[in-house]
């Protein structure tokens, strides 16, 4: 799974900061830095969150009897289908 390095997620924060600033119809409760250092934990905590989706779909096919080598078809139907299985939990649990 690829990460977004803390640049990357700096600057996104800094894009959306400025996207509703110029909204018109957007006001600040806070200074803008707070806004977007509670963008940057938000995007931090989803990223947790499919960290954690990830590492169980390893997991599950590390678990199976046979070993199934990473980056084999078999591999990446596996994954596909542990990864939606455990994304598929996390939305009913939200709903």
């Amino acid at each position: 799974m690829s990460r977004l390095s803390k640049e990357k997620i700096n600057y996104l924060s800094k894009l959306l900061v400025n996207a509703l600033y110029k909204n018109d119809q957007v006001d600040f409760l806070d200074e803008t830095n707070e806004v977007r250092l509670a963008i940057v934990r938000a995007i931090e905590e989803e990223m947790k969150l499919y960290d954690q989706i990830d590492r169980k779909a390893r997991e599950k096919i590390a678990s199976q009897k046979k070993q199934i080598e990473e980056g084999s078809q078999e591999w990446e139907i596996l994954y596909r289908k542990y990864y939606n299985e455990e994304l598929s939990k996390l939305s009913k649990l939200t709903e």
